[in-house]
This record gives structure tokens, sequence and C-alpha cells, in this order.
């Protein structure tokens, strides 16, 4: 089943408040923490890598606590990765939130393949399941919402770069949020052009009307310039993740 969920890096996961903000809204999220993010359990820090450390792993052939996760691209490459709940402090599978690491290699959790998220949604066939406000996620669904994220910071650096988000003058916070909403209809605009089907070429012209002058345009009309071919940086964005 697919939902929707706030998906954020690192920056905003290891932020308490603000894990605690959405929760108080009652907004699903799956988001990043460092791998060396502290929590404390029985007055030791623990980290999420060394959680991960004690999961259970003997090979593809004996997984044991991690199960394999098939993440599909846009270009239709698959690649298979291991995700699996761990547990630190009162963040397990049955928890509040949950810990779910996700990795190419559990043997040596890479650091640049290997991701430590913390989300609120429930596991399925757990005790929060009948009573949680989200539908459960399965750990294939968890890394699925993270691996958004990319489109995310793809959209985030076209609508900086292109459209002017951050090209504000502004001093009250109603007003920021105009030119916000301005920029996302602007954004919106943009990729419906760019998705729309082609426009049927023009038919073709007749003879000219001899009663007209030509050469100039008729007066009283102003030429309107031909829209441009590119609205946003040339080609598709790069691929993300399912």
């Amino acid at each position: 089943m697919a939902f929707r969920a706030v998906v954020a890096d690192c920056a905003y996961g290891n932020h308490n408040t603000f894990r605690a903000e959405l929760s108080d809204a009652h907004m699903p999220f799956v988001m990043a923490l460092k791998r060396g993010h502290g929590t404390w359990q029985y007055k030791d820090a623990f980290r999420p890598i060394d959680a991960a450390r004690e999961l259970t792993w003997h090979g593809p052939e004996q997984s044991g606590d991690w199960q394999p996760v098939t993440r599909t691209f846009r270009n239709g490459r698959t690649a298979t990765w291991w995700a699996a709940d761990a547990q630190l402090g009162w963040w397990g599978p049955n928890g509040v939130i949950r810990l779910v690491v996700a990795t190419t290699d559990p043997a040596t959790l890479s650091e640049m393949s290997t991701w430590y998220l913390a989300t609120n949604l429930p596991r399925p066939g757990s005790p929060r399941e009948a009573h949680s406000r989200h539908p459960a996620a399965d750990l294939t669904e968890v890394v699925r919402l993270y691996g958004l994220r990319h489109w995310v910071e793809q959209s985030y650096k076209q609508v900086k770069d292109e459209l002017g988000w951050a090209d504000f003058q502004v001093r009250s916070d109603i007003a920021i949020r105009r030119h916000q909403t301005l920029v996302n209809c602007a954004f919106s605009f943009c990729w419906n052009t760019w998705f729309a089907p082609d426009p049927s070429p023009p038919a073709p012209a007749g003879p000219p009307d001899p009663g007209k002058p030509s050469g100039s345009a008729e007066r009283g009309r102003t030429r309107v310039p031909a829209a441009p071919t590119c609205l946003l940086a040339p080609g598709h964005p790069p691929s993300a993740a399912g």
C-alpha cells in the first residue's frame, strides 16, 4: 500500500523537537538520522550504527534479522538492498518510533549506502497497528518513502535556483507565504507544460489576401513572441529511487 508521509534527511531527523511536533500534528514521517546520533538507554549513550551492528547477519543465504528490499529506479534499473527493524532505547519494532536500517551491505554498513531511518509508521502485525492513526508500513514501503527524498531535493533545486524561491525581500510571515505560493504555482505550471503533449503543427498557410498589406503587422495588433521551448533546465531530472 502506497501512501504519503513527510520525508526528510538527517538535518531534520536529528531534531527530537521536530519529530515530536510532527507526531503531535498526527503527521506520518520517515526521516534520516546520523549514524552517530546519540540516544539514552540504561544511562549509556547508544547510536543507530551500534543498534545496526547488533542485528544478526551471516550473508545473503542466512540473512538473520535482515530482509531483502528491491529498489526500482525511474529508468527501470533495480537494486537489492537489505533492511531491518533495529532496537535503540525506546525505539524499536513495536515502539512509537521505529528505527529502520537500510543498506547495500549489512556486513560493512557502508557510510555511503546505509540509511538510518526514524518513522512513526507502525510495523505490520505489531501491537501498535490496530491503534495507530497511520497505516502499517513494511520495510519495503519505508525504504521506498525515503527514496522519494531525492525527488524533493531535485525539485527544491529548481524552485530555488530557477524560479526565485530564495529571491525575496519581504518582512512579514504572510508575505513570505504569499511569495512561496506564487513560486510553487510557477513550478507547477512549468511541470504541467513540460509533460503536456506536443501541440499539433500549424495548418499550412493559404495564399496571401490581396486586400491586406504585406510586411508589417496589422495596425493595432502586437506581435506575441514565441513561447520558450525550455522552461527549466534541459533534459530529465536525475533518476530517483522508488
